[in-house]
């Protein structure tokens, strides 16, 4: 008998890689301090217990679980009054309401965008991404094949597309104009405007808009938000969404696909993504059957003290680092998130955020995440959802370490 020969592993797998996780591995140092570790790094707001879910959303669960109503599979697209009360509260046009049946529910707004990548693209086709960035977005790409053009974003103008740019990435192999609105890792929030402008390139190329809406609402005062298909009625669009953030329950993996389609040309892609949906038969059953409830009962009072509070913080975080001499933060408009700008000739030190994260952490035991993990060097992301209390002694600590350091 002829012995046993190691197995090779795919080239799908070979093609998967975290550049987060890349990068974290090599900040993986004990901190050589006794003050008690505060990680910045994590966009979980479940992780010190200070914002918790709706206690409307926690009594649905309770209630479906007791019930025993929702224990077995659900259509693969999801249940139709889940589908149905995601299409009532995220309308789109007025003049064109999302019809139930262009909801596909999926298992985390990741999941949505895995499956909207596989229905848009073919190996060797490329789609328009904001640089910086999500990760995972060319984390899925690079495993199935298709090709990232990465457009810029400017931190001078509080994060928005550069167009021009933009522009010029588009070919004969681009499929979609893909945004992150308000944006993960940035904290920005698009003007109506400003999504106008970005509707009058996708016009200009015949290209369908994807549109990342995952912190759809998270906005800080003095801003609003806009969906993008609420702007136009020619230009298809396909929306991602969910409870992660906003209902601060992201391990419950409840998100969903929005196809807004005025003249059927996404009628394919829509058949596709059924297709798709059948892979694993739609998110977890009795999320689904308290989604209506989670929808339609979250108290105004709810939403309102939610974002006050991340609102609160972001302010304290953009002064805090403001304050620091070499540090230059962009202001937070949504979500958790800030990205803070370091002046690298101010900390010859250091040959790189990466270096002067890792030995923030070091020294102070304070974790941020380097901007290498979203393709932008010289900066530094800072999830904002901790106490206050720990946000000012964090912070503290960074201007102690820039003090140390700064030339």
């Amino acid at each position: 008998m002829s012995e046993w020969a190691a197995f090779k592993s795919s080239a799908a797998s070979k093609n998967t890689s975290n550049p987060i996780r890349k990068i974290v591995d090599q900040m993986l140092i004990k901190p050589e301090t006794d003050k008690a570790p505060i990680p910045l790094s994590i966009g979980d707001p479940c992780t010190d217990g200070n914002l918790l879910p709706p206690q409307e959303t926690t009594d649905s669960v309770v209630n479906i679980i007791k019930n025993n109503s929702y224990n077995g599979y659900p259509p693969s697209a999801g249940y139709e009054q889940a589908r149905e009360a995601v299409a009532k509260k995220f309308p789109g046009h007025s003049k064109h309401a999302l019809e139930a049946g262009k909801v596909i529910l999926t298992s985390g707004a990741s999941h949505a965008l895995q499956m909207v990548f596989d229905a848009f693209l073919e190996p060797g086709d490329n789609i328009l991404l904001p640089n910086p960035g999500f990760s995972l977005y060319k984390t899925i790409c690079d495993s199935k094949g298709f090709e990232c053009n990465f457009y810029n974003l400017l931190p001078e103008k509080n994060w928005e597309c550069d167009l021009d740019h933009m522009r010029t990435l588009v070919n004969s192999k681009t499929r979609a104009v893909f945004i992150n609105n308000p944006s993960n890792p940035c904290g920005s929030n698009f003007s109506k405007q400003h999504l106008l402008d970005i509707i009058k390139v996708a016009e200009e190329f015949k290209l369908p808009i994807i549109s990342d809406e995952i912190y759809d609402g998270v906005v800080f005062e003095g801003e609003v938000f806009t969906s993008i298909p609420t702007l136009t009625e020619t230009v298809p669009s396909v929306v991602l969404g969910g409870i992660a953030k906003q209902y601060v329950v992201p391990g419950w993996r409840m998100g969903w696909i929005a196809v807004h389609d005025r003249h059927n040309l996404l009628s394919e892609i829509m058949t596709g993504l059924m297709a798709l949906s059948t892979i694993i038969l739609g998110p977890n059953s009795a999320i689904q059957g308290a989604l209506p409830d989670i929808l339609n009962k979250t108290t105004p009072e709810y939403y309102d003290g939610f974002l006050k509070t991340l609102s609160g913080n972001a302010d304290i975080t953009y002064k805090a680092f403001q304050a620091i001499d070499g540090l230059t933060p962009v202001k937070p408009q949504g979500a958790m998130y800030v990205m803070v700008g370091i002046d690298m000739k101010r900390f010859p030190s250091f040959e790189s955020e990466i270096d002067f994260s890792k030995e923030l952490l070091r020294e102070q035991a304070v974790m941020v995440l380097p901007g290498s993990c979203f393709m932008i060097p010289n900066y530094f992301r800072v999830v904002f959802t901790k106490p206050e209390e720990k946000l000012i002694e964090a912070y503290a600590r960074v201007a102690e370490f820039c003090e140390k350091y700064r030339k």
